[in-house]
């Protein structure tokens, strides 16, 4: 794996890292630039990079342990990769309060983002912090370092005309406070196009080659700082990845039409939750994009010298195809051909040759002649990881309980006559508030109705200590409005509002003015009477009684009064305990929590992440059920592992698990290109295990025209050599990985002439 990591290279977005393919050469001349890339140490280069969150929210600065950049960066420096760092402050992410820490909050006067002095002063403290810490480590490439490049600000182009004239303003301040750092490398800003010299103004987006204006100087390179390779994904919808082919495109345009030098995909690492949606993923290593882009890239740096010193030329070649072209005087050359049409092939005619493209696909020519890479044609294969249970935590015996207060009056923290605000209370510390009143009900008031209106994510009505009801927003902007008879008792009732927000707010102008929580009560009678309780005297709780405790660490799990099991399940506001040993291997380790409810889950005190199983995407499945489990946090045996459930589940469905690759796919056409990394000539199907698996059965093959894709059932096509699988057992069982050539002459002979023939092959490995 570290042979391939040498190949990547790292981003950092305040926190976030890019692995970058492209090794640190010696010296430190630094880093300049021109309109064609980035220049180091003297030398145009072509970037390709992946990003990885980094996160930090506190109060002050902290770089212990995990949050150790300073640790991190040279890890990265010492396996020979580059490092860009995107610094912020505000960096949205799909991260709480957009990264910035919650207490700016709370600074008088402040405005978030604009030419405002409080946050200008706290901007300037924070960059200035950041870029002497990398300064006095002599980490900058100007000293020598990794860090090729910094970024300042993130997307503000999007909000900057909501600030008037004083958007413009920041900007100008923002790039001349980051440049007057002299960090000796450049700065950028991304998507925003008027980012002023020496600035670079850089492209996010599913398709920079498309949407990107460019560099709004011939003197500056194109860069795309966020290639977003999964579409944005939130709780309640369904995964919405992108494909190897799609991704190929879009990468393979920015660099032909837009000269693009550097490309950073986002995401290159799976959180498993941030705030209140999934963050992206890239396809990892057992995903066909990863080896579609790999063999991509091998094409690009193939032709790096055209493609930073040639000529560049453009050509229509029909409505909707046109040729991109970069030679040298030297005669170097690279072409890129292109059919934008999504539904229909074509054939070009190109320098006296003919090409024949699929659909939208480009295919990049490295001597203008040959076909090296076709976007639309993925010889990568396919790796099918599964989940196979390690440890069913099924017992009652295994598990213990702590039921969570539900808070009246006389537990609550303080008093206001008026509905607070939820985030200024309970800042970056909690999701959870509690608004508490006493109705007195008399039974000549009859049938009556609570309405709460709330800018929270969820609220759970409590009625004397008993729940009533549950009700959530969504990410199409629904809200929590909860509106219900109640059937209160004769005399004083308790109501127990819970507002619970999943992480803060993470983008838009004006953040510091958000406001969250209940906003108005009310209580409605039959006969049409309205009780408006806003301007009563609410008592407030900020947080949970388990969070107070630091129920979820092992010092503070020792000081609650657990119970057994047995009547503490499928109940709201519960704790759970249990302890497992870690599995054994080097496998993945996640828990299946797809039966469970939404809560949180710490394991030896870390926490995993936020999940939501019950909010169901309209699949029928949750978002997301197996969460990863780091192994660094883990010890050999005796692992706590504390949840809080909110809604009601059962912990005995709970597993442990690990995750691995249990089978591989191929499928190639003798149409396809072989890779550029290889010495074979001829298209050919690649199945590859794990390290420490081998191929162990071959499920199925067939060479002709097989039916069916990796990820469908296949079968046996009209044409089929009857001995493909007795010659791909035969080159192929018993192996870490094996290459079969997709040509007549393996498989003895043409099955079917005249007809295109591609290979379809599955197989096992254990």
């Amino acid at each position: 794996m570290l042979a391939a990591l040498k190949k990547v290279f790292f981003f950092l977005f305040f926190l976030v890292s890019t692995w970058m393919i492209a090794t640190a050469a010696e010296g430190n001349a630094g880093v300049t630039y021109d309109g064609r890339s980035l220049i180091i140490n003297g030398t145009r280069r072509l970037l390709f990079s992946g990003s990885i969150h980094y996160p930090r929210s506190t109060p002050q600065y902290n770089f212990s342990g995990r949050f150790d950049l300073v640790r991190f960066i040279k890890e990265v420096q010492s396996q020979g990769l580059y490092v860009s760092l995107r610094i912020g402050p505000f960096i949205q992410a799909e991260w709480s309060y957009g990264g910035l820490p919650f207490w700016l909050h709370d600074v008088p006067d402040i405005v978030f983002r604009s030419d405002n002095e409080p946050f200008k002063f706290h901007m300037r403290k924070y960059v200035t912090k950041i870029v002497d810490l990398m300064k006095s480590e002599k980490l900058f490439a100007s000293q020598g370092g990794p860090i090729i490049i910094s970024q300042i600000e993130n997307e503000y182009k999007t909000v900057e005309a909501a600030f008037h004239e004083k958007g413009p303003l920041y900007v100008n301040w923002t790039a001349s406070m980051a440049v007057g750092l002299q960090t000796g490398v450049p700065w950028m800003m991304c998507k925003q196009d008027d980012a002023p010299d020496p600035v670079i103004n850089a492209c996010n987006g599913l398709n920079c080659g498309l949407t990107f204006a460019g560099p709004n100087s011939p003197k500056k390179p194109a860069i795309w700082t966020e290639n977003w390779t999964f579409k944005y994904q939130v709780y309640g919808k369904n995964p919405r990845p992108r494909s190897a082919q799609d991704i190929a495109f879009a990468v393979a345009l920015f660099i032909a039409k837009k000269n693009g030098s550097f490309v950073n995909y986002y995401m290159v690492a799976f959180f498993l939750m941030v705030p209140h949606n999934l963050v992206y993923v890239l396809s990892l290593i057992w995903k066909p994009t990863w080896g579609h882009l790999r063999d991509l890239h091998a094409v690009i740096k193939q032709s790096e010298d055209a493609l930073l010193w040639g000529v560049y030329s453009n050509s229509s070649l029909g409505q909707q195809q046109e040729a991109h072209v970069f030679q040298t005087n030297s005669g170097q050359c690279v072409a890129f051909l292109v059919n934008y049409d999504k539904h229909d092939s074509a054939t070009l005619h190109f320098r006296g040759a003919t090409y024949d493209l699929s659909a939208r696909s480009i295919n990049v020519l490295p001597n203008c002649k040959d076909v090296a890479f076709d976007t639309a044609k993925v010889s990568a294969q396919t790796r099918e990881r599964s989940a196979t249970p390690i440890q069913y935590l099924s017992q009652d015996q295994q598990w213990q309980a702590f039921a969570d207060e539900v808070i009246s009056q006389n537990k609550s923290s303080f008093t206001a006559k008026e509905l607070k605000e939820q985030m200024s209370l309970i800042k970056d510390a909690t999701d959870y508030l509690w608004y508490t009143i006493s109705y007195n009900h008399s039974q000549h008031d009859g049938p009556q109705t609570l309405h709460v209106g709330s800018r929270a994510h969820v609220l759970h009505v409590f009625i004397n200590g008993k729940l009533v009801g549950t009700v959530h927003g969504d990410h199409d902007g629904a809200l929590p409005n909860f509106e219900q008879p109640i059937e209160f008792r004769e005399g004083w009732n308790d109501i127990s509002l819970l507002s619970v927000m999943v992480g803060l707010p993470d983008s838009g102008p004006y953040l510091e003015r958000r406001v969250a929580g209940l906003r108005r009560v009310r209580i409605q009678g039959s006969g049409g009477s309205l009780r408006d309780l806003r301007n009563w005297l609410w008592h407030y709780k900020v947080g949970l009684t388990g969070e107070s405790m630091l129920i979820f660490s092992e010092q503070g799990s020792e000081t609650a009064e657990w119970k057994s099991l047995q009547g503490y399940t499928n109940k709201p506001l519960m704790w759970y305990k249990t302890r497992f040993d870690a599995p054994k291997g080097d496998d993945p380790v996640v828990l299946n929590l797809e039966n469970m409810g939404k809560g949180e889950v710490w394991i030896n005190g870390e926490s995993i992440g936020r999940y939501w199983a019950s909010f169901k995407a309209p699949s029928g499945d949750p978002t997301q059920a197996l969460y990863h489990i780091p192994r660094s946090f883990l010890k050999p045996s005796a692992n706590l592992l504390v949840l809080f459930e909110e809604l009601g589940g059962d912990p005995r469905s709970i597993g442990v698990e690990t995750m691995s690759i249990f089978r591989v796919c191929g499928h190639v056409s003798e149409l396809h290109y072989p890779s550029v990394l290889s010495k074979n000539k001829d298209p050919y199907a690649l199945l590859q295990c794990p390290q420490g698996r081998n191929i162990s059965m071959i499920e199925f093959a067939s060479y002709g025209t097989p039916l069916g894709e990796c990820l469908a059932y296949p079968n046996i096509g009209n044409c089929h050599a009857p001995e493909s699988e007795a010659i791909i057992k035969k080159a192929c069982l018993g192996k870490q990985e094996c290459t079969i050539l997709v040509t007549d002459e393996m498989f003895g002979g043409d099955p079917c002439v005249g007809t295109r023939k591609s290979l379809l092959v599955f197989g096992r490995c254990s």
